[in-house]
């Protein structure tokens, strides 16, 4: 029997360890075969975002290769086309949009569940990130477990999956809580930053009825606060108002969502929080910051008023196929919206150092993407 001849692929990858390491690399392309049990997905990548993460990661701050690599394949915001699915794949076909989860399972009782992204071990694997090989390349393979599909009218837009699944856990996790309210009927929320996270974490409230109020250090107008405004929401300037001082002049609000990368303004926002009410930590600040806070005043708010206070990172599939739903709702009540978000595209992955460039320097940058295969 004839063997097939590998073909390889180009891909953008990092040594680990080593700052501003990023390089293009010739790597085998992958093959369906590589899932067992014929539930292998072959998919052609079209579009990628690059976050802070990437960015962090290319100056050894953190990420390790996979088993057998010295590079690590970043990018976990993957959006692409089914090109050849294995022989017991029933959901997916080739030529269906989809977008991979990030988050591998370990060995942890979450993990065993589906629920990888409350994993309790201590080593993780994160496609892009940690272990795992991630989306900045021509193509990747998996599982169907962790393929999911996205509707040809979400094709634009849909690189903007994964980011909102982030907030999707957020706010989930935040009823989730207040069921031991019996009745949580949020009708306040205020966002703190107004980036991608902030914008689509307003996106998000704004679909379920919540009057939103976005807070950013930028003065209005500017394409974020006409992006607030353009869905019904209000933006506040915190050089003009700060989170407390707004809290104290309308009342406290029962969801905060903060999205900022600034971890002193944590404690602004429980102080802002109404009675019963939610704070939601979506930033991963690495610093060594340090503030001083009123803290008996906050302990005795919390303790007095039962609010709670939680972490959102990473999804698993649940949140993506929720985001689906909802940025599908999102293109319809607000056509046009989701593609604005869209501002720095770069096109080609020989092109990474503008990928960089851009998330760093960009004016008026609110997601920076590769094209790395034309549609």
């Amino acid at each position: 029997m004839e063997m097939m001849q590998k073909t390889t692929m180009k891909a953008l990858a990092v040594l680990p360890g080593v700052a501003d390491s990023a390089r293009i690399v010739e790597t085998e392309t992958p093959s369906v075969d590589e899932v067992p049990n014929g539930r292998g997905v072959l998919v052609k990548v079209l579009r990628v975002g690059i976050d802070g993460t990437d960015k962090e990661i290319n100056a050894a701050e953190y990420g390790a290769a996979p088993e057998g690599f010295d590079f690590l394949i970043i990018g976990h915001e993957g959006f692409g086309i089914v090109e050849e699915v294995g022989e017991n794949v029933s959901g997916l076909k080739k030529g269906d949009y989809v977008v991979a989860t990030v988050r591998r399972p370990g060995t942890s009782i979450y993990d065993q569940i589906g629920t990888n992204d409350m994993t309790t071990d201590d080593t993780y694997f994160e496609r892009g990130i940690n272990l795992r090989h991630g989306f900045l390349a021509e193509y990747y393979v998996d599982d169907e477990e962790f393929v999911v599909k996205v509707p040809e009218g979400l094709k634009e837009v849909g690189v903007l999956l994964e980011p909102t699944t982030v907030v999707e856990k957020g706010v989930a996790q935040a009823f989730e809580i207040q069921r031991r309210l019996r009745v949580w009927k949020p009708k306040k929320a205020a966002v703190l930053g107004a980036g991608t996270i902030g914008l689509l974490a307003t996106l998000i409230l704004r679909l379920k009825g919540i009057e939103v109020v976005t807070f950013g250090l930028q003065q209005r107008p500017f394409l974020n606060s006409e992006l607030v405004e353009a869905i019904g929401a209000r933006y506040e300037s915190t050089r003009e108002r700060s989170v407390i001082d707004f809290a104290e002049d309308v009342g406290g609000f029962d969801i905060v969502f903060e999205a900022t990368g600034y971890s002193p303004i944590v404690f602004d926002a429980m102080q802002a929080l109404a009675k019963n009410g939610v704070l939601v930590l979506s930033s991963v600040t690495g610093g060594s910051r340090t503030v001083e806070v009123p803290a008996d005043r906050i302990n005795l708010d919390f303790v007095l008023g039962n609010k709670v206070m939680v972490g959102t990172v990473n999804a698993n599939r649940e949140y993506f196929e929720v985001g689906v739903k909802d940025l599908s709702q999102a293109a319809l009540e607000y056509p046009g919206w989701l593609e604005r978000l869209l501002t720095h595209p770069v096109k080609g992955l020989e092109n990474y150092e503008q990928l960089f460039e851009k998330l760093t320097n960009g004016q008026g940058v609110i997601k920076v993407f590769c094209e790395v295969n034309d549609h």
